[in-house]
């Protein structure tokens, strides 16, 4: 099972379509973001328990319990990891097609 530590954003929504595409179990845990205003009630992302999986505190990431808890952040490389994990949408033959517009996102 996938674990997606994900907020309501652009880059933690491509991941969670992504699960839904390959047709794999996941759970999401919600990460609260502190807020441009700064409000401290949040910002979850800095917690050191968050940090040991995000080393630069940001969302998404996902931990892969059925791979001995692999951690993968950043969304270009855990949808990378999906695709060769799921062998969909990360045919070899146009992987150098497919990494430029990831790393382009």
């Amino acid at each position: 099972m996938i674990e997606l530590f994900s907020a309501d954003t652009p880059n933690g929504k491509k991941i969670s379509i992504m699960l839904e595409e390959i047709s794999f179990k996941y759970k999401v845990t919600t990460i609260r973001l502190r807020s441009k205003e700064g409000d401290f009630s949040k910002g979850e992302q800095f917690n050191p328990e968050f940090r040991r999986i995000s080393p630069f505190s940001k969302i998404p990431v996902i931990i892969d319990h059925d791979n001995n808890k692999e951690a993968v952040f950043e969304s270009g490389a855990i949808l990378i990891y999906l695709g060769e994990k799921s062998n969909k949408f990360y045919e070899q033959k146009d992987r150098t097609k497919i990494n430029q517009w990831l790393m382009a996102q």
